[in-house]
C-alpha cells in the first residue's frame, strides 16, 4: 500500500522502478529526479551547494507558510496570535529570498533555473492565490521576488 511506499501517510510520493526505490518528501524527489536525469541542478559543487541550500531552505521553511495558510483562510476559529506568529515568519522568509535575489539573480541560484525555484515558486504563489493573504502580508513589498515569480510564470 501506499504507507510501504511513504511511511508518512503523505503525498508526495512516488517508485523509481528502475531502481526498485521508493522517494517521498518534495525536496527528495526534486533531488532524485534532477541528478537521475542531470538536470536542474548545477554539476558545478560550489553552485550545486547553493542550489541545495536553498532547496532545504524551502524544506525547512515551507511547514511555516502551510501553518500561516492553515491559521489565516481555514481554521474555523481565528486566532490571532497563531495569524501574526506565522505571518511573522512568512514575511521573514519572503524578506530573505528577495533580499538573495536583490544581488542581481534571475533564479534563486543565478542565471540558473532550478530545482530550488522548483520548490519555492508554488509556496510564494499560494500566499497570494491560494490563501489570499497577499495585501497582508504586503507582498507588493518585495520587488524582487514579484519579478522572479513573472520570471518563472513566464517559462
Amino acid at each position: 500500500g501506499f504507507v510501504e511506499v511513504n511511511p508518512n501517510s503523505k503525498i508526495p510520493a512516488m517508485v523509481d522502478r528502475e531502481l526498485g526505490a521508493r522517494i517521498f518528501e518534495s525536496g527528495s524527489i526534486l533531488l532524485h529526479l534532477a541528478e537521475k536525469y542531470g538536470m536542474l541542478i548545477p554539476t558545478d559543487p560550489v553552485k550545486r551547494i547553493e542550489c541545495l541550500n536553498w532547496l532545504f531552505f524551502q524544506v525547512g521553511g515551507a511547514p511555516s507558510l502551510g501553518a500561516f495558510g492553515h491559521f489565516y483562510k481555514v481554521a474555523p476559529l481565528k486566532i490571532e496570535y497563531a495569524v501574526d506568529r506565522f505571518a511573522l515568519e512568512a514575511k521573514r522568509q519572503l524578506s530573505v529570498l528577495d533580499t538573495h535575489l536583490a544581488d542581481g539573480n534571475l533564479y534563486v541560484c543565478g542565471d540558473e533555473y532550478t530545482i530550488a525555484d522548483i520548490a519555492l515558486y508554488p509556496w510564494v504563489q499560494a500566499l497570494a492565490k491560494s490563501y489570499n493573504a497577499a495585501t497582508f502580508l504586503g507582498l507588493d513589498d518585495y520587488a524582487n521576488l514579484a519579478a522572479w515569480s513573472a520570471r518563472i510564470a513566464d517559462r
